[in-house]
């Protein structure tokens, strides 16, 4: 790998980014042509996704064909000098998402390495970059790919039967290549020169095509997740580092890119290694890892990385705005909806984690299976016995994965609680647990590899879709079983934040969160609302019944919380979410009349009749005190510790649902337009514009490009009062943020009183309204007179603080 590079000047850390999605539709020239909005709206880095050539048609840049290319439909590398240009003349630096653990093999011709992978087998160069278990597949690489018509060959693969019916009949050699309908693959040299049909050419080739069916527990090389047509990659060699890399390294040597945003660090075979050699090839630039951390854990402080993209603190922002007093009627409703006494987070967890550990992802348990050794002679161990162990240890892992000799706490911890449940794996967990725990055996490498995974498609990818006691809470990052959190528990967090990694990025929304920020924000106020929230949910499961009564409690509260949205977004995420629910509907098993159902409430949803007065009914209920929920949510997450990330378009109402729909394009034209008028010193009402969003996110975001003095420690501002515990307050070194929390019960208690908060004998400004408030002690209600929200900072005995668009770049 790379030595170091001298050092020159200090490391850039951003005060804020601004996150964009680059594509064909949204190109890099496109990215500068909004540079100058983001500069105005406060902005300090502009952050984006991944820009290396990826598979035709890709939204999304994480199926990397190419690394040695800026992809071309991106705008290819003269558009990123042009923005890197735009972004550095306007003062602004650059942060791009880069993807380590795999590439795109979904048309193998675009993909040199795997195409000379699939051509020469374990003799090809590129061989070492991929992960394939060689003997597994008898010497070759299996490719899922062939349709259900694959007659004749066993489960196992293993029939010699040449002239076998079914989809390999469907070959063709053209061209030289073996061709099934549209999928292309190499021949290797000598092997279709005797006029052989292309069945026997395909039976001479170092990689065999099997039903897509069989990916599940018999393939044989390492992917991202379950996706078949994602491949991983060994950045751990030395030489496969520094090829997929140099372009990226590039970038930062070049001064084009001054931050990287590493994508899946635990898919890496030593994440820790594999950023110490990043911050050596780049002089230690600002890096970010993609790491969801569960509960308390913390990222290992041995890790050259600023932190995390920020979904830790996304699930603090959210839950100290939510009632806890809501808790009790909501669990009362879940258990009724499935039908049991008592439907418990972790044992959801645990089912789905274990569904997948023996269905999508049962080829990964199989391999680590096969890289532990059997104990001679022993009659209650055999590869069936080991891969269940295994299974369960992966399913009751509390936490994605450990990084050996970190982390071991919680291989035990899995072991336990395996050993608990399934006595009769007691010994060979026993057995198994110093293989698993020891950082050089392969078997524990794959397994902290495997853990990750396992996690993300069980409970990301299903038990989110199947728990819907309030979905607010069920986030990438976030754990849906803690309801809320008090405020005391919400400054903790923040401190330990600002303690431990104070350059950590913050966010609300990003191209993989389930729910927009907003939509999160209204159905919070569900926890507020409880009992209403559950006779409106009987009316609604009454008029259009699915038979699956918590995956219907899921999808009105997305109808509701998103509302208003054209059927067509609705009917799209209704049919991803039942999908990957699971329980009445799958992607590859669907129930045509349960979808059909699905269609027609949605339809009625949408269209005027009974249920879309029920649902603007409930919406008028919900929205004030969602919207004062969303310029808490903004605001908090703006000013507390960390670098504050902005979804592309959130600045105004994000109400997006799960991909792509978070991705759908930007009007940036009436973003510009509005934030003129903010500026020309209109005070924009709360109201479905969005605008005084954009009024909190720039004001806040400028000042913190303008007066960083202002954001160097963290203290809670105390709240004195009967409606003290609807504030939420910090100081953040003279900044001063003040949050409304619960604003319904706010309301029903005669709103703020004579509550007050205690603050320095000073005077102060609201940033946002350029009011004057003097201290000690201030009024909640005279400085929370026209917005929920307040920014102040201190009056010098000079100036005021006023604002300007190009205000200094620090």
């Amino acid at each position: 790998m790379d030595t170091d590079a001298s050092a020159t000047e200090p490391v850039a850390v951003p005060l804020s980014t601004y996150r964009l999605q680059i594509t064909a539709s949204f190109d890099l020239d496109a990215a500068a042509s909004i540079v100058g909005y983001l500069r105005d709206l406060g902005a300090d880095w502009i952050y984006l996704s991944p820009l290396l050539q990826s598979e035709a048609g890709s939204d999304h840049g994480y199926d990397v064909v190419d690394h040695s290319l800026v992809d071309p439909a991106r705008g290819g590398a003269e558009a990123l000098d042009r923005l890197a240009a735009a972004a550095h003349h306007a003062g602004r630096g650059v942060l791009v998402d880069i993807v380590p653990n795999h590439v795109g093999v979904a048309t193998p011709r675009h993909n040199s390495w795997w195409w000379d992978l699939l051509q020469n087998g374990q003799q090809s160069r590129y061989a070492e970059a991929f992960d394939v278990d060689w003997a597994f597949g008898h010497g070759k690489i299996r490719i899922p790919v062939l349709g259900d018509d694959e007659g004749g060959e066993d489960e196992g693969g293993d029939d010699e039967n040449d002239d076998r019916p079914g989809e390999l009949d469907r070959l063709e050699l053209v061209d030289g290549e073996l061709r099934y309908f549209d999928n292309r693959f190499p021949v290797a040299a000598g092997t279709a020169d005797d006029g052989a049909s292309p069945a026997i050419v395909h039976e001479r080739q170092h990689y065999e095509l099997v039903n897509w069916r069989r990916a599940d527990a018999e393939l044989n090389y390492r992917r991202f997740f379950a996706v078949n047509s994602l491949a991983g990659i060994r950045v751990e060699v030395p030489w496969v580092f520094d090829e997929s890399h140099r372009e990226i390294v590039r970038w930062v040597r070049d001064g084009l890119v001054q931050g990287l945003r590493v994508d899946h660090p635990d898919g890496l075979a030593d994440p820790g290694g594999y950023l110490e050699a990043l911050r050596r090839a780049t002089n230690g630039a600002y890096v970010l890892v993609e790491k969801i951390l569960e509960g308390r854990e913390q990222l290992p402080t041995s890790w050259a990385t600023a932190g995390t993209t920020g979904y830790d603190a996304l699930a603090d922002v959210d839950r100290v705005l939510v009632d806890p007093a809501g808790q009790n009627t909501l669990d009362s409703l879940e258990s009724q909806l499935h039908g049991e006494p008592a439907t418990t987070w972790a044992n959801l967890v645990y089912r789905n984690k274990r569904d997948v550990t023996d269905g999508i992802l049962h080829s990964e348990v199989r391999r680590i299976a096969r890289l532990l050794p059997i104990s001679a002679g022993d009659d209650t161990t055999s590869p069936d016995i080991t891969a269940d162990a295994l299974a369960e240890l992966l399913a009751r892992f509390p936490v994605y994965r450990s990084y050996l000799p970190l982390g071991l706490e919680n291989l035990q911890e899995a072991a336990r609680r395996s050993a608990a449940h399934r006595p009769e794996l007691a010994t060979e967990l026993d057995r198994l647990l110093p293989l698993l725990g020891d950082p050089g055996h392969p078997a524990a490498v794959r397994f902290q590899q495997t853990s990750g995974m396992v996690m993300a498609k069980g409970v990301e990818d299903r038990a989110y879709y199947r728990f819907s006691r309030l979905t607010s809470l069920n986030e990438v990052g976030a754990d849906p079983d803690e309801f809320a959190v008090s405020v005391a528990e919400f400054h903790d967090r923040q401190r330990t934040r600002q303690a431990g990694f104070p350059h950590s990025m913050t966010t609300l929304s990003t191209h993989d969160t389930k729910r927009g920020e907003d939509v999160r924000a209204r159905m919070s106020v569900l926890a507020e609302i409880p009992t209403e929230w559950e006779a409106a949910l009987e009316q609604l499961r009454a008029a259009h019944p699915l038979g699956d009564a918590a995956f219907e409690n899921l999808l009105w509260q997305a109808i509701v919380g998103a509302w208003p949205a054209d059927g067509d977004r609705l009917a799209a995420y209704a049919l991803k979410a039942a999908r990957e629910a699971g329980t009445s509907t799958t992607w590859t098993q669907q129930n045509g009349e349960f979808e059909s159902k699905l269609d027609h409430l949605v339809t009625a949803a949408t269209e005027p009749g009974p249920t879309r007065d029920l649902i603007t009914g409930l919406v008028s209920r919900l929205q004030p005190a969602g919207w004062s929920n969303s310029l808490s949510l903004k605001l908090l997450q703006l000013t507390m510790p960390g670098v504050p990330d902005v979804y592309q378009g959130s600045e105004l109402w994000e109400t997006s649902l799960v991909d792509p729909d978070n991705r759908r394009p930007v009007d940036y034209e009436q973003r510009q337009e509005l934030l003129a008028r903010i500026d020309s010193g209109w005070l924009p009402p709360v109201d479905e514009t969005g605008a005084a969003k954009l009024l909190v996110t720039s004001r806040a975001l400028r000042l913190r490009r303008d007066r960083v003095g202002l954001f160097t420690r963290y203290a809670p501002v105390p709240a004195f009062g009967a409606a003290a515990g609807h504030t939420v307050a910090f100081d953040r070194g003279g900044a001063i943020t003040l949050a409304t929390r619960l604003p319904i019960g706010l309301l029903a208690g005669g709103g703020w009183g004579d509550t007050t908060i205690g603050v320095a004998g000073r005077g102060y400004i609201d940033v946002l309204t350029q009011e004057r408030f003097d201290g000690p002690n201030l009024r909640v209600a005279d400085v929370l007179a026209r917005y929920p929200v307040a920014l102040l900072v201190p009056v010098d005995d000079d100036r005021t603080y006023t604002h300007t668009p190009t205000g200094r770049h620090a």
